[in-house]
């Protein structure tokens, strides 16, 4: 693991080892610092610890006999995440009704395990991969912002991940698709603890409308010779162009990558682009065949492209009454996931793996109505802190140990997933205790069934600003700029689940000092454990085969960056 060095053991230092080894048998010391997290969690701690302990004692009895019955391995941990759905739009066969097209693998996934009811995420893509990545908020690390050009920052490599602790627990680690945290060498996933990645360096604005076709339907209004007037265009630097971006790339841990099915002086299409999604679900099935066969537990992630696409060129007709070229692609990701999961049954697999599906963030409004994105439970979308942009589908699946056609109305939050498999992975002491780790450990959440969350709390950030806190059922508001607590707006999430009727009066009269006392709260521990920025870089540095026309983009954008210091 990053940070850790390795030491030649020999002579006097064998004995220590062994005199240490015995020590912690014996219960002479302290077999492991606990874990940091947020100051909310510790105030449920005092409450419930007691409760908690019972209850892990089980759940180690039960994760142990599961082992057992592995020959001794833990589960193998499959993860889906896909890319700006909406709150209902998966697995469930009346809202399909209601919407007018049908995901019936996902709704068959859905029956076989439990749906997580009011899972949150960050407001967008990168913000949520690095929640689930890390374990921790995105403000911690500088990674809340979502970067689609050139950018020349990434995820630090300080920052520990669950492929990280799971690899150094004894599991082969392999990531499919979109990647999003970074265009610098150190933020790829092969160097960030996966030991075979396939992934687009940017993610899907880049590679749909950026390009001549998006350009020809106007997609993407400037960005092709024929929807702007060149006559007085004084700056060529301004316009991206796809074409000379490092598109997708493939790579071993630790070493460089190539980008793959680019020439030089090639253009980028939106053909290139679906042929680019069929690639990686093709490289998830490999993947799965050989990472099934292999001794060790595996840990694959795959994160779709799809459903978001931009020009209708690949389209050739509707097959749905909601016409959507949303829908189209999410109907195309749905029949790709029933594939997945008849991949393992085949290999007999499916029983020794917890599958996890959820989207990362809630839809793109921008593209209302016409892709299909249409908010029927929730106010807002991708980029908001209302629920519509935090809350998504989620499900989870492992046959025998969670149960089947459940739902957990609990509170759950991506960062969660880090922590809850790293225990499951028996791999929590290989997460960092040098910071705070906002993940909370969820097993009995998922073991146990519905009211067995150990967060009732969620804080709502959007890059930076604390904008949004919920509690239980109530939500209180930040923005609203209001300095008086009780003046604040709040919601009630069960009665008002769009955030459309302020109940102040009802719950700031006596909720509003609690709110306030949980932000100091959570403010006072950012003071001891302050936060950092993201990893800075030359873009793309690590690429052995890149093109003239990329390189020339990277000495545009280093120019670019140093003007102001000119």
């Amino acid at each position: 693991m990053k940070g850790k060095i390795s030491y030649r053991i020999t002579g006097a230092a064998r004995l220590f080892t062994g005199l240490l080894a015995a020590a912690l048998l014996n219960g002479q010391i302290a077999t492991a610092k606990p874990l940091v997290h947020d100051a909310e969690y510790y105030v449920l701690e005092k409450q419930n610890g007691e409760t908690w302990a019972l209850e892990d004692e089980g759940l180690d009895k039960r994760l142990a006999e599961f082992r057992k019955k592995n020959g001794g391995k833990s589960p193998n941990v499959f993860y889906i995440l896909i890319d700006d759905i909406g709150f209902g739009d998966l697995g469930d066969q009346t809202l399909n009704a209601i919407r007018g097209y049908k995901t019936p693998n996902i709704n068959e996934f859905a029956r076989a395990g439990m749906r997580l009811a009011r899972m949150y995420t960050e407001p967008s893509c990168t913000p949520t991969r690095v929640a689930f990545m890390t374990g921790r908020h995105p403000f911690r690390n500088g990674m809340g912002s979502t970067a689609v050009d050139i950018s020349g920052f990434g995820l630090a490599e300080e920052e520990v991940t669950i492929a990280e602790v799971l690899s150094d627990s004894g599991y082969n680690t392999a990531h499919i698709g979109k990647w999003h945290m970074g265009d610098i060498r150190e933020a790829w996933p092969n160097m960030q603890g996966f030991d075979y990645a396939a992934f687009p360096i940017h993610q899907q604005g880049q590679l749909t409308i950026f390009h001549d076709d998006a350009a020809d339907e106007e997609i993407s209004i400037g960005i092709g010779k024929n929807n702007y007037d060149d006559r007085y265009t004084m700056d060529e630097w301004l316009r991206t162009d796809a074409s000379s971006m490092v598109t997708g790339v493939e790579g071993e841990r630790g070493k460089n990558v190539r980008e793959v099915y680019m020439e030089a002086g090639e253009r980028w299409t939106e053909a290139k682009y679906h042929e680019m999604n069929v690639r990686y679900q093709n490289q998830a099935k490999e993947q799965l065949r050989k990472l099934a066969k292999a001794d060790k537990p595996f840990f694959l992630q795959y994160w779709p492209l799809y459903p978001l696409t931009g020009p209708r060129t690949t389209t050739d007709r509707y097959t749905t009454p909601n016409g959507g070229i949303y829908v189209e692609k999410m109907k195309l990701v749905d029949k790709w996931i029933g594939e997945l999961m008849t991949e393992m049954d085949e290999l007999g697999i499916a029983d020794n793996t917890l599958v996890v599906i959820m989207g990362d963030n809630g839809h793109f409004t921008k593209y209302s109505p016409g892709s299909g994105y249409t908010p029927m439970v929730f106010r807002g979308g991708k980029g908001s802190t209302l629920e519509g942009g935090v809350r998504v589908d989620a499900f989870v699946r492992w046959p025998g140990m969670i149960e089947a056609d459940s739902v957990a109305g609990d509170i759950i939050h991506v960062s969660d997933l880090f922590t809850t498999i790293a225990r499951l992975g028996d791999g929590t002491d290989k997460i960092p205790t040098d910071r705070v780790i906002d993940g909370i450990d969820q097993t009995s959440l998922l073991l146990n069934g519905d009211t067995y969350s150990r967060r009732d709390y969620v804080f709502l950030y959007n890059i930076n600003n604390l904008e949004r806190i919920v509690k239980e059922q109530y939500k209180f508001d930040l923005s609203s700029g209001k300095e008086n607590a009780i003046l604040a707006n709040f919601y009630d999430l069960f009665r008002d689940t769009r955030e459309e009727w302020p109940v102040s009066t009802e719950v700031g009269a006596w909720g509003g000092a609690k709110f306030v006392r949980m932000v100091n709260r959570h403010v006072a521990r950012k003071a001891k454990y302050p936060d950092a920025g993201p990893a800075t870089g030359k873009p793309y540095a690590g690429i052995d085969n890149l093109r003239p026309e990329t390189k020339a983009a990277v000495q545009e954008f280093l120019y670019m960056m140093k003007t102001p210091e000119m």
